[in-house]
């Protein structure tokens, strides 16, 4: 990675990829540092300030992005940031824990005007505007630290159902065939569903039709498993009452990794949501030219340089600078600073009287999937549990310990990575050895930052 300079007086100049004389400037006290993503240090003594034209490039999505810094004579910086996974399920967390703390407060008036947050460009939704801001806020640290005179940003349109056409096959829609849609000329979506699946449970194959089997057919959210529970004809499926249990929904069980490669959309989605408030926010805050560049010019740029598909070259072809000297690509995993998990439930163990196995009381459960099914039913599977070996518990987290998971520690001349801690702060998890050490006996090197090297 370069590291960014900024002179004595504030003035960004040209960042440098000499770490030896970066190096001597920190130890001689010439320069301090200001920085860490990207690094950064300041000049402690006055110095010119001659510059040249900077490029950054930006190849946006949903779940990676891609950045080149460039100039006319050499390739600065090719990283590549993968945002969290699981950023709608953050949100939701934090909303429950809103719920749960006002409800332990005083009566206060209802309002309703907390949600303008966005307001002077356009409302979107909290996953959204998360990833929205993560692109913007990535933009603006590179261009607050280097001279940079032109932001590129790729920001292409893309017709989700032509997309869905060409991978399935089909014809290319054209006038009403937008309008009609493939629930056209369907009463319901259940009937859709199941008329599709000819009434048939597509996990098991047994039929509502069939006087034997006489399944009692569930609609199903297929793709559950992946975050999806969207309410689209592709996403759902039939399943019989025997195959829609609780244990089948979880890892291992059937349901789980339902038809894999069913492509999904949520890039070109999150492109088409987010795409002019990027570039309104970009347009009005950056003191530099911002332009707006498209998927097919950057692929097109990408095959005549000769370069393979990744978000680093994508960013790299974009832009009027195509140096030779490139940049080592790097990636960059956003984590979580902190766990907002206070409680937590360690299930009971029993002994399954099919097998005399030791498992948890989740395993033999119930198996309902709705409140108003009843609990004794043909398919709960509490009829199976002889003999409770351990008792359930809550464990509450009362303080926050120094050692946090991913934290590097140095652990017999090792630098190693902590999976957290445990027997009240007193002892900590190795990563890499799964081995439980005193705290006594380890040095924290390095807590990880928001950013961490993949």
């Amino acid at each position: 990675m370069a590291v960014y300079v900024i002179s004595k007086d504030g003035e960004r100049l040209m960042p440098t990829t000499r770490l030896g004389h970066v190096r001597h400037l920190l130890k001689e006290k010439k320069a301090h540092i200001v920085g860490r993503k990207p690094f950064t240090i300041q000049l402690d003594y006055e110095s010119t300030a001659y510059t040249q034209d900077i490029e950054l490039c930006v190849d946006t999505g949903a779940q990676h992005i891609g950045v080149s810094v460039k100039s006319e004579s050499k390739e600065y910086d090719s990283i590549q940031f993968d945002l969290l996974p699981d950023e709608k399920e953050r949100h939701d967390d934090c909303l429950k824990y809103r719920h749960t703390r006002r409800n332990r407060k005083r009566y206060r008036k209802a309002r309703f005007d907390n949600r303008k947050r966005h307001a002077e460009v356009k409302w979107l939704a909290p996953s959204l505007a998360n990833k929205a801001d993560r692109h913007i806020d990535i933009i603006k640290n590179f261009v607050s630290v280097a001279p940079i005179t032109d932001v590129y940003t790729e920001m292409g349109q893309f017709d989700i159902q032509v997309l869905a056409a060409v991978q399935e096959g089909k014809p290319i829609p054209e006038g009403l065939d937008y309008q009609y849609g493939p629930q056209y000329g369907i009463d319901t979506l259940r009937e859709g569903v199941f008329q599709r699946d000819k009434y048939t449970c597509r996990f098991c194959g047994r039929s509502a039709l069939n006087p034997k089997d006489r399944a009692i057919l569930h609609v199903h959210h297929a793709y559950f498993w992946r975050g999806q529970h969207g309410d689209r004809l592709e996403e759902l499926a039939t399943c019989c009452e025997k195959c829609h249990t609780t244990a089948n929904h979880q890892k291992g069980g059937k349901l789980w990794g339902f038809d894999e490669k069913l492509p999904r959309y949520v890039g070109a989605a999150f492109m088409n949501s987010v795409k002019w408030y990027i570039w309104e926010i970009l347009k009005r805050d950056l003191p530099c030219d911002v332009h707006m560049t498209y998927g097919a010019v950057t692929k097109r740029s990408r095959l005549s340089l000769g370069l393979e598909k990744s978000h680093t070259n994508d960013a790299y072809a974009m832009g009027t600078f195509h140096q030779a000297i490139r940049a080592d690509s790097i990636v960059l995993r956003k984590r979580r600073r902190n766990n907002r998990i206070l409680e937590k439930f360690y299930d009971a163990k029993v002994i399954d009287r099919r097998t005399g196995k030791k498992v948890s009381g989740k395993d033999l459960g119930c198996e309902r999937t709705k409140r108003k099914e009843p609990r004794v039913s043909e398919k709960s599977l509490r009829q199976f549990r002889e003999q409770k070996v351990k008792r359930g518990y809550r464990s509450i987290r009362k303080q926050r310990y120094e050692i946090q998971p991913d934290d590097l520690l140095i652990y017999n001349g090792q630098t190693l990575h902590a999976k957290g801690v445990h027997s009240k702060g007193t002892r900590a998890i190795i990563r890499e050895t799964k081995k439980s050490v005193a705290i006594s006996q380890v040095k924290i090197f390095k807590h990880v930052a928001a950013w961490a090297t993949a």
